[in-house]
């Protein structure tokens, strides 16, 4: 039994750079953000109504994992943030929202659809 954990514990460790990989397409693993906030990112999809310096107003679809309805808001984009692609207003993408040590989420990453 001892030696099923083991290797059931290993198996999960060398799979979870994979795994982030293939999370709605982006691959998180050069994004310099800590652990704690890859642990915490969440995913949405959503449509960019205007970019401007250090925000994005989007329409995002509900986040269960978080709590949020659909809604249209502003949220701060991070300063490091990873734009894939050319993203424009009108554009539908999939962010990925980490939360910050106030507790507050910001866009870590935004991909077109």
């Amino acid at each position: 039994m001892k030696t099923l954990t083991v290797t059931l514990g290993l198996l999960a460790l060398t799979s979870m750079p994979a795994l982030a990989q293939m999370n709605h397409g982006m691959d998180h693993s050069n994004m310099p953000m800590s652990s704690e906030q890859m642990e915490g990112a969440v995913h949405a999809k959503a449509v960019v109504n205007s970019i401007g310096d250090g925000t994005a107003n989007v329409s995002h679809d509900p986040i269960p994992e978080i709590g949020w309805p659909a809604m249209t808001m502003d949220l701060p984009v991070l300063e490091n943030a990873e734009m894939m692609g050319e993203i424009s207003p009108g554009d539908e993408v999939t962010l990925m929202l980490v939360k910050g040590s106030d507790g507050m989420y910001a866009i870590g990453a935004m991909m077109p659809n």
